[in-house]
C-alpha cells in the first residue's frame, strides 16, 4: 500500500485548531458545524432576555427558526432582524443563515 496520496498523514506538526479545521473541509462539514454552533451559541448571541424567552431554535435550508414565549420579544427580534442577521455573518460566516423566522 503507498503512503503518498489522500490517506497519507502529513509529516509536520499542526496547531489543533488548523488540524480540525482541515478535518471538516475534508468531509465537507464546514457548513453543519457552524449551523450547530449558531444553534448552540444561541444564548450569547442574543442575550439573557431574549434567550430566556426562546423555546426553540432551529436551522432548515439556511433559515433559522427560533421560537419564542414572548409576543413583544418576537416583535423586536423582527424589527432587529437585519441586525442579527448581520451579526450572524460575522460571527459565523457569511451565507450560513439567508433569513430569521420568528414563531
Amino acid at each position: 500500500m503507498s503512503t503518498d496520496g489522500y490517506f497519507s498523514r502529513k509529516k509536520e506538526v499542526a496547531p489543533l485548531e488548523s488540524a480540525f479545521n482541515d478535518l471538516l473541509k475534508a468531509y465537507r462539514l464546514e457548513g453543519k458545524f457552524r449551523e450547530k454552533s449558531l444553534v448552540h451559541d444561541w444564548s450569547l448571541l442574543v442575550g439573557k432576555t431574549i434567550a430566556d424567552r426562546t423555546t426553540s431554535v432551529f436551522i432548515r435550508d439556511k433559515k433559522l427558526f427560533v421560537k419564542l414565549s414572548s409576543g413583544p420579544i418576537k416583535k423586536e427580534l423582527l424589527m432587529n432582524k437585519s441586525k442579527v442577521l448581520a451579526l450572524i455573518d460575522k460571527e459565523y460566516g457569511t451565507g450560513v443563515i439567508v433569513d430569521l423566522v420568528c414563531m
